[in-house]
């Protein structure tokens, strides 16, 4: 019986020790799908051309400068 518990005692500390790690992988994993989705969604996009219009002065901030304070 002390066998038995001596290896669940060892797994329980490989558990512990391996957690963080399994779980940084697994977070890494996720951000890297999530980054080529958005990489292969950016590429569709910038597939089509795009036209803009000119910008008129009066759709710009009329915010003033903080350099003039």
């Amino acid at each position: 019986m002390t066998t038995f518990l001596d290896y669940l005692v060892v797994l329980a500390v490989a558990a512990l020790l391996l957690a963080p790690s399994l779980y940084g992988t697994a977070r890494e994993r996720r951000i890297d799908r999530q980054l080529r989705k958005a990489a292969a969604g950016r590429s569709a996009v910038h597939a089509t051309p795009v036209t803009r219009s000119a910008q008129k002065s009066s759709s710009r901030s009329t915010v003033p400068s903080t350099a003039t304070w």
